[in-house]
């Protein structure tokens, strides 16, 4: 089983003439996924790596039946290509894009509430600023190295690229496999949340286990820990990057700035060893972490 992404997925590439949207394109391609088309305004009609280019997303779900989208527009227009996206109807929209203004995606929350509500069919956003998602041995929609996945039965959702691929690594060098893994982006605004991929996770019969990673910063681990504790069913390893980050610096990621005494990594910590998450000191335990989980 998958969540979101699998076999079905038929990918558009928005911003696929550009450097990084075409080599992430292909490497979208090489892994499985159907990619069925690009969007670049004003290079409709052209062709990259044999994917037909169209000039919008409205054009190019009408004639290639697209229900995903990857995202490789710039930060000044990157927001509107999400809001393109959505008003096509694009069910799951994924956001590559760093450095996107606060300021634009709060048009943009307000513009998915707005499509979104009564809406059988509701637009879903991945990101922005985000490694993407996939489900291992299906699809892949983003950046990550497809090779160091392996098709199981754990699932993982990280704020942090980097340690999202380093918790998979080591899944798979301890011979567990994933379900799915998402990566939520490091953003204080973004589009789907701890809860949102942990309620997937957890209404997915075949996905046992889920690795949770987060950083100093907001509050979504606390509510996602108090969410796990309500409802979630099956073992959770969490960990927080960011212990040594001084008060008030931010350390890489927009979202991961100490304020006003919230968002310490200690109180993230504290939240989710009260919801019942194993909570591991270094990154290097996390597969570990999750096989004494399933033995227990």
């Amino acid at each position: 089983m998958a969540i979101w992404v699998s076999n079905e997925t038929r990918l558009l590439v928005q911003g696929i003439t550009g450097k990084e949207g075409e080599f992430h394109a292909k490497g979208c391609r090489d892994y499985g996924t159907q990619v069925v088309a690009g969007v670049t305004p004003g290079k409709g009609g052209q062709q990259v790596e044999g994917i037909p280019v169209f000039d919008s997303v409205a054009e190019a779900r009408q004639e290639t039946q697209c229900n995903a989208t990857m995202i490789f527009v710039p930060p000044p227009f990157a927001a509107d290509a999400i809001m393109e996206a959505a008003a096509a109807g694009v069910e799951l929209v994924v956001c590559i894009t760093e450095g996107i203004p606060v300021r634009d995606m709060l048009r943009v929350r307000a513009f998915l509430d707005e499509v979104n509500r009564g809406s059988e069919s509701p637009v879903r956003l991945v990101g922005p600023n985000c490694p993407g998602v996939i489900t291992p041995g299906q699809a892949k929609i983003g950046i990550m190295p497809g090779h160091i996945h392996s098709p199981g039965s754990v699932g993982v959702v990280s704020r942090s690229g980097t340690l999202t691929y380093e918790a998979v690594w080591q899944l798979s060098n301890v011979g567990l496999g994933q379900s799915s893994c998402v990566g939520i982006g490091g953003d204080p605004i973004n589009g789907t949340s701890f809860i949102d991929v942990l309620s997937a996770f957890n209404d997915d019969p075949d996905t046992e286990a889920v690795i949770m990673i987060g950083e100093i910063g907001g509050s979504a681990e606390e509510e996602a820990a108090a969410w796990v504790k309500d409802n979630f069913n099956g073992p959770v390893i969490g960990f927080i990057a960011g212990r040594t980050a001084p008060p008030g610096r931010r350390m890489g990621h927009a979202g991961a700035i100490v304020s006003g005494g919230k968002g310490t990594a200690e109180g993230k910590i504290a939240a989710m060893r009260e919801a019942g998450i194993h909570v591991v000191d270094s990154p290097s335990s996390m597969g570990e972490a999750v096989a004494e989980a399933l033995k227990g």
